[in-house]
Parts: structure tokens; C-alpha cells; sequence
């Protein structure tokens, strides 16, 4: 049974918002009290974070489908509907989150860290909130907005200060082994280690990770044995250590070839050409191991590693070799920047972006890009004529109609709001300015007019012929 898994592709579905309640106040003596629907709750987020007691991506694995809940729809009496529960989702320290083509969305190291990969949903406003002057009693409400939901990939990167590579059995397990409180599974037969080991190691006031990547081969960058599998683990280490078999079966391998093949896979991986190396010539308790460590240093030390003689079974030079990593790490520390804040990364528009984007796709077809009219579709009830009179407005006034005119539409042209698959397409029947407010006042109910004091009334009527229409902007607050 698979106990380890380091990428999985996963689902997620963030939370729908809430619909908004349309809904007017009624009570004995008072039957009209105006509008009094409540808002829907925003839907719950779905989130990242680093937790130090994860170690595998194993429950994904299982389970790659994953959805946060929804939020609850407004009701009468100003009530708003609750907010969805966010999901958060635990991963291990160096988890990289990817879109589904590759692309680095979040690179998280160290505890606490979090990032939200998939956005609730707004929730639609009820009618008490679209409620303006010119529209008292608006007898519809938005939609909740659909949660964001995507493909991810996570891949673990073991956060380790040394990396120890090597040919199958050549030790690297049995090192950690010996270096630390670990306790990998060791055997005398290749591939014994089918997933990295990490171990902790203190060498004086220092105390730093070690993990053994399982055995590399000739090939391993192009998918060969499992060396593809388990490279990334080593993208984050601070030093690697080349392992060298000094007691090798086979005839037609000595250290000197399986180090340049090691190093030509490393190459072919690529990221790793900065990192310090240094050789840990293993086996030495074997005479074998003895007469070739004295045999091939002097090349190895011309090449320009610092070579160390060791041996896992009798602990010979792990002292040394430990304080040697030591201070490698140290310095690798050192030179590292200090954490600081959050990084904000400002992103201001441009002065002449209006927010959308009109293109001609054919003839007497139009397509309508922009955050805004998107999501003002996506809160439409389009089985609401007041509703779809309401977005009328929003669109007239944030310059769609104007757009379409200078590009060419003419009436009667189909015109799509949105992408490819999600698009809302209607006939273009162009209006004058704010039109939909000249044509008639949706929203005021004439019982409710004649509810009301004649003095109030009147003291309305003179408020509403100082506005200009032209000018007038209806109350919404999505906008900034």
C-alpha cells in the first residue's frame, strides 16, 4: 500500500454566494414598509496551508475531489444570509501549487503559510441594498456569484539542508542512518529506498536536515529508474554530497564514472549548478573501499571537491564530514535575505482602462470582456424584467453601449458577455442614455406612492427635478 505520495492533482470548488431575498416589509397598520430583503453570504474559500504535522500528500491522493461550502441565501427582515465555511487544507512544508498547465501559483515554505487557491463567491444583494431614491422598492435581488473552481497540482520538495546522492546502494540510507536518529529501511539489493529519507543532525551549535534521494541512475532525468520521481526533493538543499560506493559489485563501475554520471543527470535537471558539493567516500571499513579511497582521491580533490572518507558501519570520518556540512549550511544561511513582512505587490491600472473590452468576431457579432459586466451577468435573474433592466443601466453606464457603437454594432447584432463556454448572448437594441431609467422608473410600487404623506411626496418630486439624468449614477456597491 502506497505510504508516500509527493504530487497529486486535485479538484477544487470554492463556495457559492448566497442569493440575495426580495422582500418587502409588512406588519399590521403598515402593509407597504418598504423593501427589507437581506443579502446572501459570501460562499467559503478554499486554502492552503503549511502544516509541520503533514509529511505526505497521501490523503489527496485518495481523495482529490475537494469543495468548500456553500453560503446561505438572504431572507426578510434585513436578515443576511451566513457566510459559507472556508476549507482549509493541510500540506506539507515546500508543497508547490501549480495550474493545471504548469504555471507556479504558490510556493509554500515554511509553517503557517497559507494561500488561497480557490475564491468564494459574492453574495447577491437583496433589494433593501439596491434601494435608491429613484428605485424605493426594487422588486428583485442579485444572484450569488459562483465560486472559483480549478485544477491544481501540488508537489512536495523536501525542505532539506543536504541532499545525499548517489548510485543504488551506495550507502546514502545507512548514512543517515549513522549521521542521525533515522531509521530507513537498508537491504543489499538496489532500490531499497523507494522514497527520501530525512533525518536531523546536530554538528555543535548547529542543527541541520539531511535526506537521501533515492538511488540515480543513467537516465533518471528523462524518467529511468526513480530518479525523475525524487529530483525535486533536491532543489532546495543548500549542499549536495555525492556517495560514493568505494566497494562496488559490479565490474564495469568505479567512483570516478558513477560521479560523472550523477553529475551529467544533475546537469540534465538543471537549477542545481550553484549548489557547493563534497564527496563522501563510503565503505571504507572494507578493504577494497580502503585501497580505492587512497587510489582516487588525489583526482577527486583535482576536480576541486573536498572528498571525506567514511564508513556508515563503523562511524569512521562522520564526525568530520558532519561539522564539514556544518558550516556549509551555515554560510548558505547566512546568505540567505532575512524574512521580512508580507510582500505586497501593487498592480495600478492603466489611465485609460475602462474595465472591459469590445470585439468584433464576425459579422454582426460582438464579444464583451471585462470583470465587471461579467460578473454582473453572472447576478442576473434573467427570468426578472426588472432585473434585466437593472443591468441594462449598469452596462449603459460603465460605457458598453458607447464601445459598441463605435466598433460597429448595429441593432439587431447578437452581442455574447464573457468567455467561450459561460457567455450570455442577446440581440442589441441600443437605448438612449441611461434609457432604462428614462423609459420608465422600475422599481417604485404606486402603492407604496400613494402610502406616503402628499408632502413627502411633492418634497420627492422637487428632489428628483433638480438631478440630472444624464449625470445620475445608481447606488452600487461592488463599484469603488
Amino acid at each position: 500500500m502506497t505510504t508516500f505520495v509527493d504530487r497529486v492533482e486535485l479538484h477544487i470548488v470554492a463556495g457559492n454566494g448566497g442569493h440575495g431575498c426580495a422582500s418587502v416589509h409588512r406588519e399590521k397598520f403598515k402593509p407597504l414598509g418598504g423593501p427589507d430583503g437581506g443579502n446572501g453570504g459570501r460562499g467559503g474559500d478554499v486554502t492552503f496551508v503549511v502544516d509541520p504535522d503533514v509529511t505526505t500528500l497521501l490523503d489527496y491522493h485518495h481523495r482529490p475531489y475537494r469543495k468548500a461550502t456553500n453560503g446561505r441565501p438572504g431572507e426578510g427582515g434585513h436578515r443576511s444570509g451566513q457566510a459559507g465555511r472556508d476549507l482549509v487544507l493541510p500540506v506539507p512544508d515546500g508543497t508547490v501549487v501549480l495550474a493545471s498547465d504548469g504555471e507556479v501559483l504558490a510556493d509554500m515554505v515554511g509553517a503557517g503559510t497559507t494561500f488561497v487557491a480557490g475564491r468564494g463567491g459574492r453574495g447577491g444583494l437583496g433589494n433593501a441594498a439596491l434601494a435608491s431614491p429613484r428605485r424605493k422598492a426594487p422588486g428583485f435581488a442579485l444572484l450569488g456569484e459562483p465560486g472559483e473552481e480549478r485544477d491544481v497540482v501540488l508537489e512536495l520538495k523536501t525542505v532539506a539542508d543536504v541532499a545525499l546522492v548517489g548510485y543504488p546502494s551506495a550507502g546514502k540510507s545507512s548514512l543517515v542512518s549513522a549521521l542521525s536518529a533515522a531509521k530507513p529501511k537498508i537491504a543489499d539489493y538496489p532500490f531499497t529506498t523507494l522514497v527520501p529519507n530525512l533525518g536531523v543532525v546536530t554538528a555543535g551549535s548547529t542543527v541541520f536536515t539531511v535526506a537521501d534521494v533515492p538511488g540515480l541512475i543513467p537516465g533518471a532525468s528523462e524518467g529511468r529508474g526513480l530518479g525523475l520521481e525524487f529530483l525535486r526533493h533536491v532543489e532546495r538543499c543548500s549542499v549536495l554530497v555525492h556517495v560514493l560506493d568505494g566497494a562496488a559489485l559490479e565490474s564495469d563501475r568505479d567512483p570516478l564514472s558513477d560521479l560523472d554520471v550523477i553529475e551529467a543527470e544533475l546537469a540534465e535537471y538543471g537549477g542545481l549548478e550553484g549548489r557547493p558539493r563534497i564527496v563522501a567516500l563510503n565503505k571504507i571499513d572494507v578493504p577494497d573501499g580502503r585501497d580505492l579511497a587512497d587510489i582516487i582521491r588525489p583526482d577527486l580533490e583535482a576536480r576541486g571537491f573536498r572528498v571525506f572518507e567514511v564508513s556508515a558501519v563503523s562511524h569512521r570520518g562522520l564526525r568530520e564530514l558532519s561539522y564539514a556540512l556544518a558550516a556549509v549550511v551555515d554560510e548558505a544561511r547566512a546568505a540567505r535575505p532575512a524574512a521580512g513582512g508580507a510582500r505586497v505587490v501593487i498592480r495600478p491600472k492603466a489611465v485609460d482602462d475602462s474595465g472591459f473590452t469590445v470585439r468584433r468576431e464576425g459579422e454582426g457579432f460582438f464579444r464583451v470582456r471585462g470583470e465587471k459586466p461579467e460578473r454582473w451577468v453572472r447576478q442576473t435573474d434573467f427570468q426578472n424584467d426588472e432585473a434585466v433592466g437593472y443591468l441594462a443601466d449598469r452596462l449603459n453606464r460603465l460605457g458598453v453601449e458607447a464601445e459598441l457603437v463605435k466598433a460597429g454594432a448595429r441593432e439587431g447584432d447578437g452581442v455574447a458577455i464573457g468567455g467561450e463556454d459561460d457567455a450570455v448572448v442577446f440581440d442589441w437594441e441600443p437605448t438612449v442614455s441611461a434609457g432604462a431609467e428614462l423609459l420608465g422608473r422600475r422599481g417604485e410600487d404606486h402603492r407604496m406612492e400613494s402610502a406616503r404623506p402628499a408632502a413627502q411626496r411633492r418634497r420627492d418630486r422637487e428632489a428628483e427635478r433638480d438631478e440630472s439624468l444624464a449625470e445620475y449614477e445608481d447606488f452600487d456597491p461592488f463599484e469603488e
